[in-house]
């Protein structure tokens, strides 16, 4: 048993996931939740997700010797600042968080050299939320990124490395910043193209005609994250402003040459980038059902 209690804040998809993962594979003795809505924290009681939870920081911090924050990001400091005056020496914290540089200088920002803090995040999810659509398997076979720091204890880091690996994910180490570029353009903006194409849709009137219900395969499955939730989503691309403006403006220029191809009959330009993207979609095929048996690394640095 790595752990003999977890405080999970924030008790959904991922923090909930995560709380019954490690409670299925004997990771934690105990899994306090701590939220802001009762019928959530009920759901994920009955679900077996946490074994209690409460509302009072100080009783959720009694022998807690891990503190996972799963709350939208530009909640780190409020929520943290709550239960540090409880804490016990040594309680490691960490996080959730998609975005990184802003949450990992928050936390070694605010709290004290007695609480060492691991940066984290797990690569999985859905477009759902909340305990009910937390599930034990999530982290099978996917990537966790750590993003340790100068002032990172090492201790610390094993155990957070241990905790991620025991419910099955790939854990890596890799810089706050790099992560945060990196994320910007192969998770966040997609969720923000996501959402703009639904919305361009819905502000867009043919014939009368509500667009929705014609919508196929392609459609659905581009769209798919536009169901993610607002206020999480919000925040990370707050948090990540400056690298996700650069990964928009380089989709921009992307979508303009192929528009500038339709635009002037230019079929072989037309042609070459539907190739290039056509061959690096089915090179992302590989490098998943290479990961998913256990093998996908070095696909995954060709190219």
């Amino acid at each position: 048993m790595l752990f003999n209690r977890l405080i999970i804040a924030g008790v959904g998809l991922i923090g909930g996931s995560l709380g019954l993962a490690a409670r299925e594979r004997g990771l934690v003795r105990e899994v306090v939740g701590f939220g802001r809505t009762e019928a959530n924290l009920k759901v994920a009681l009955e679900r077996g997700l946490i074994s209690s939870y409460t509302f009072d920081p100080a009783e959720a911090a009694r022998g807690a010797d891990i503190f996972l924050l799963a709350v939208p990001v530009e909640a780190t400091r409020s929520t943290m600042e709550k239960f540090i005056p409880h804490l016990p020496p040594g309680c490691i914290i960490t996080d959730a968080g998609s975005t990184k540089e802003q949450v990992v200088k928050t936390l070694e920002d605010v709290l004290p050299a007695t609480l060492p803090c691991v940066g984290a995040h797990p690569i999985a999810g859905t477009e759902h939320s909340g305990a009910a659509a937390a599930f034990s398997t999530l982290f099978d076979k996917r990537l966790c990124i750590l993003t340790p720091t100068a002032r990172t204890d090492r201790a610390a880091l094993a155990k957070v490395r241990a905790l991620w690996e025991g419910v099955g994910m790939r854990v890596e180490e890799m810089d706050m910043r790099a992560h945060d570029q990196v994320l910007a353009r192969v998770s966040h903006l997609p969720h923000m193209i996501a959402f703009s194409v639904m919305n361009a849709v819905l502000d867009t009137h043919v014939a009368g005609v509500d667009l929705l219900p014609y919508a196929g395969g392609a459609f659905s499955d581009l769209t798919r994250v536009a169901a993610s939730p607002v206020e999480m989503w919000r925040d990370i691309a707050t948090s990540n402003r400056e690298a996700l403006l650069t990964a928009i403006s380089e989709f921009e220029t992307a979508l303009a040459q192929i528009k500038t191809a339709i635009a002037s009959g230019d079929s072989e330009t037309l042609s070459n980038a539907i190739e290039r993207a056509r061959g690096e979609r089915q090179r992302l095929t590989r490098i998943r059902e290479q990961r998913e048996s256990g093998e996908g690394k070095e696909e995954a640095k060709k190219g």
